[in-house]
Formats: C-alpha cells, sequence, structure tokens
C-alpha cells in the first residue's frame, strides 16, 4: 500500500481534504491502483520550523505583509 506524506504550514481543513483526495486520485491514476490502496498523511508544521535563505518562513510571511 503506497504512503504519500506532505508538509505544509498550517492548512485549513478545507485544504487538508483537497489535498488527500487530489494527490489519492492523481496518484491511483498514475499507479493504476485503487484510491484504497493509498494512505496519505498531512504534517502541519509551524512558520517557525521552517528556513529560507537563512530565515525563519514566519519572518519571511511577515515582511511580505508589510
Amino acid at each position: 500500500m503506497p504512503f504519500i506524506s506532505v508538509e505544509a504550514v498550517h492548512p485549513t481543513h478545507e485544504q487538508k481534504g483537497r489535498l488527500i483526495a487530489e494527490i489519492t486520485r492523481i496518484a491511483s491514476e498514475i499507479l493504476e491502483l485503487p484510491q484504497s490502496s493509498f494512505y496519505v498523511l498531512v504534517k502541519e508544521n509551524d512558520s517557525d520550523n521552517w528556513g529560507v535563505g537563512g530565515k525563519q518562513l514566519s519572518i519571511i510571511l511577515a515582511e511580505r505583509e508589510k
């Protein structure tokens, strides 16, 4: 059974549902396996735990809002 893991910064309940549904659908088509074969895990991460270009993502996002 295929296992797919996705990491994201605080997706909404609706976004997680759509991610799970669409990733499962597409992987099922590509691998020619039934959708019931797939496990999908959405890992939520705080933006302080991500770094981009030497800066925490929370800082980068705050700078963009200015």
